[in-house]
């Protein structure tokens, strides 16, 4: 694939720059491609130097001969997801929701969409 292709194509996937507490710097990383890959105290420039290796990334799969994977924008959603908890918790909930006057489901869409 030509250079011009695969910056074309690094465009498309979702690039993340979020401040670590832990690190006390920017972190920079674009999933499913990538984890954490660059860091430092500009935000901007870690954003530069995360385009950067994702566009290096997306040539090394492809001299490799790797499919690249479906950018994260291109995907197509349900709305649903099944999820997996403990009893305890799943009591905890349904008995949160019930006092909230909500339903389950709806209490917990509320809940999730502030995280």
């Amino acid at each position: 694939m030509k250079r011009s292709e695969l910056k074309s194509k690094a465009a498309h996937y979702t690039k993340i720059v979020e401040w670590s507490e832990e690190d006390g710097c920017f972190v920079g990383s674009a999933p499913p491609l990538i984890g954490p890959c660059c860091h430092g105290d500009d935000e901007a420039k870690v954003y530069g130097e995360l385009c950067q290796i994702v566009e290096e990334w997306l040539e090394i799969l492809d001299t490799d001969g790797h499919q690249l994977p479906e950018p994260l924008g291109k995907k197509q959603f349900s709305g649903k997801f099944v999820l997996r908890v403990e009893p305890a918790l799943h009591r905890r909930l349904a008995a949160k929701a019930l006092a909230a006057g909500e339903s389950l489901n709806s209490f917990c869409v509320k809940t999730l969409a502030k995280a």
